[in-house]
């Protein structure tokens, strides 16, 4: 299995002095997804539960929606001079009744660590192809419990404390409590884990739950949540304008910028219960 993080030297410079000293760093990796040994996409991540990754991937896009439609997934051999696994490449093995992914689907190109798939569908498109509707989700949450979310994100985050450099995206009860924790160099992938994962547990859809994440709220990370059935979204930082219409045109909550008692409730305000006034 890949390394999660990596040494490398730096020359640290504070209030005038500097030291030569070794520095931990989040490691970062291509990952081949294959269907069938049919290349499919290669996205920049960081080694770790590849296998959740590539099944919240095949989610996101629509090729599968429960665990019974995977019949396996296994490394393959990288591309080494002397035949070493990389555990860089990845094939998913789908069951006799599914389709394959739609030769749309594959990509002639790297995804980036920190913007996924840009671009790549349209609000109805996501609309058509979600498996479940969220709009009827009957999830209730208090300003006060989504508060403490991203400081119990914070404190799950085991890689985060000697790096530095790896996003986290958490699955939480309406009660605030954590299911589990994935973490991440790229935003996407971290959710593409956490779904992945539920996938493989056979806990799809999600409903009743808040998927919690570091950074921003981008289209795609409200994409996929709808996917897979999780009807709240929220981020420490903005969400985007497209992110919004797509969370407002298909029933999900959508918060931004949640930090200490401050939050931003973009769409689905319904889902919060009131501030008792006075």
């Amino acid at each position: 299995m890949g390394r999660v993080t990596a040494r490398r030297p730096v020359l640290r410079i504070r209030d005038g002095h500097q030291v030569r000293r070794p520095d931990t760093l989040t490691v970062e990796e291509p990952l081949e997804i294959r269907v069938g040994a049919r290349p499919l996409t290669v996205t920049m991540r960081t080694p770790g539960h590849d296998f959740d990754l590539a099944a919240g991937f095949l989610v996101s896009e629509g090729v599968v929606s429960e665990s019974g439609q995977i019949a396996g997934i296994r490394y393959c051999a990288g591309a080494t001079a002397d035949g070493t696994n990389t555990y860089n490449v990845v094939d998913v093995t789908l069951a006799d009744r599914v389709a394959p992914p739609d030769p749309s689907l594959e990509r002639n190109f790297y995804t980036t660590s920190s913007c996924g798939l840009c671009g790549k569908a349209s609000l109805e498109a996501v609309r058509t192809s979600a498996t479940w509707a969220v709009a009827d989700d009957p999830i209730c949450i208090s300003p006060e419990t989504l508060a403490a979310l991203p400081d119990r994100l914070r404190a799950a985050q085991r890689v985060f404390d000697s790096t530095g450099g790896l996003h986290a995206a958490g699955l939480f009860t309406a009660d605030g409590e954590l299911v589990f924790l994935r973490e991440d160099v790229g935003r996407h992938n971290a959710v593409d884990k956490v779904v992945g994962h539920a996938l493989r547990e056979s806990m799809l859809p999600l409903r009743e739950t808040i998927l919690m994440v570091s950074g921003r709220a981008s289209f795609e990370l409200v994409q996929k949540a709808l996917m897979a059935g999780i009807p709240m979204l929220a981020a420490v930082s903005a969400p985007s304008s497209l992110a919004v219409d797509l969370a407002a045109q298909n029933g999900l909550t959508l918060i931004g910028f949640l930090r200490g008692t401050s939050m931003n409730v973009y769409t689905g305000c319904e889902r919060l219960q009131p501030i008792p006034v006075g």
